[in-house]
């Protein structure tokens, strides 16, 4: 099927996709199984292959997602209860000012998000920028726009994440030199990323329920004391240690050595979050003086409302398998290489058409990568210019986040946005924080050739 064709499928499953849950009100799960099935029809995937291609999406999805979404929902939700969200809002807005609470918290999800992946790190921080709306007395949107902005763009482009770490080694970029200059054009993204969120007219946007702030139904023992903001600060740090402990030792210590094994064994963000629930468990429990019934429920009580996401996020990764084993991603690419534009431009446009079609921001970059490995070594560029054109890539997966990325439904259904609402912000700002990213790093290309 000619690459035509294969874009028209893709833009007429996208649109019939939003008309279905925004107009017709079709739930996203079953809105997207029935234009994933569609689409792989269309696309001439072979009828006996086509379940098979949705289940393999869903399974692929949820097996880096379920674990990590259903045990930082029992921490948050542990937290939540205990008072500790609020009590720790409260002390950060008491010592800092109201007028500064959300920037604080963005430049603190912005260092957070260097070692720990984008899904962990927003879903651990979710009830915190609750709580600080609550004590700053502002919409919640005003913090976690910004700070899911923050935490994805370095999880796009900075080591030690998967995506940059593979594509750097796909085109020959030094990994060191990829973290030096793309720390500091992560950063002023960052900043100008925020102040862009802070001209979003938020007045129409009516949240919905989020999982970070439904209480759980009260049993015996009540809420003593809130969980002081000390206790709370430490409890968010452990897996987040944990974490570091396996991204710095597979940096720093002998590949297949026994001692890296087992840093990363500590480091997995499963085993890291595994060990904060539990700490958290006995913890906040004995500190509010719960017995087990009430520890176990309040545990169990986060799950329900996680379950939707769980379910649209393996929905969405249904939808990303079929359009890329359709090969419309492929197609994308082949148009974009075919133009023969500057090749840092190709590499972050075809980065960004790929993300755009199918939705996973390390497939974007990989596929990216891959496509352009050879026109950079053919242009024979200066290590310097080979870390700009990798980090141009990487950026180019971090816009045009929408209802095939698992990310897209993760922050619109934790900040109780419809997906409508999300379109009109998260995909927004994801998009101006790719086009910032992007054009800071073409600037710097422009001044080092």
């Amino acid at each position: 099927m000619g690459a035509g064709a294969l874009l028209g499928i893709a833009l007429g499953a996208i649109v019939l996709l939003l008309l279905l849950v925004i107009e017709v009100k079709i739930p996203a799960f079953v809105a997207m199984l029935l234009v994933s099935f569609g689409t792989a029809l269309a696309a001439g995937i072979p009828l006996l292959d086509i379940i098979p291609t949705m289940t393999t999406g869903m399974g692929n999805t949820l097996s880096s997602v379920m674990i990590v979404v259903g045990l930082g929902a029992m921490l948050g939700r542990l937290i939540e209860t205990a008072g500790g969200a609020d009590s720790l809002a409260q002390r950060f807005s008491a010592a800092l000012g109201p007028k500064r609470v959300v920037a604080s918290v963005t430049a603190a999800a912005f260092v957070l998000g260097i070692p720990v992946f984008f899904d962990v790190g927003f879903i651990i921080l979710a009830p915190i920028i609750f709580g600080f709306a609550r004590a700053a007395k502002i919409n919640p949107l005003r913090i976690g726009l910004p700070v899911a902005g923050a935490m994805l763009t370095v999880h796009v482009a900075l080591p030690p994440h998967p995506g940059p770490v593979a594509a750097a080694g796909i085109t020959g970029a030094d990994n060191g030199m990829s973290l030096l200059i793309g720390l500091p054009i992560a950063a002023v993204t960052t900043v100008i990323g925020f102040m862009a969120a802070k001209l979003f007219k938020l007045e129409s946007v009516t949240l919905g329920e989020s999982p970070a702030t439904k209480p759980a139904e009260p049993v015996d023992g009540g809420t003593r004391q809130p969980l002081g903001a000390g206790t709370v600060v430490a409890l968010i740090l452990l897996p987040i240690v944990q974490i570091m402990i396996g991204t710095v030792g597979n940096m720093m210590l002998a590949k297949g050595s026994m001692p890296q094994k087992l840093a990363a064994v500590i480091g997995a963000a499963p085993l890291a979050l595994l060990t904060a629930v539990i700490v958290a468990y006995l913890v906040v429990g004995h500190q509010q003086r719960w017995g087990l019934a009430k520890r176990g429920l309040v545990l169990d009580s986060a799950l329900p409302d996680v379950a939707v996401i769980v379910f649209v996020t393996g929905a969405g990764g249904v939808f990303a398998n079929v359009l890329v084993t359709s090969g419309i991603g492929k197609a994308f690419s082949e148009v974009l290489i075919g133009l023969h534009m500057p090749v840092i431009l190709a590499g972050f446009l075809i980065a960004a058409a790929l993300r755009a079609s199918q939705g996973s921001a390390t497939v974007a970059i990989l596929t990216a990568a891959g496509l352009m490995a050879q026109p950079i070594a053919d242009v024979g560029y200066s290590s310097t210019q080979v870390a700009l054109v990798t980090l141009a890539i990487g950026f180019g997966g971090l816009g045009l986040s929408h209802i095939n990325d698992s990310g897209f439904w993760i922050v619109t259904k934790y900040l109780g946005l419809s997906v409508k609402d999300g379109l009109r912000t998260w995909t927004v700002l994801s998009t101006i924080f790719s086009l910032t990213s992007f054009l800071l790093t073409w600037g710097v290309f422009a001044l080092v050739s």
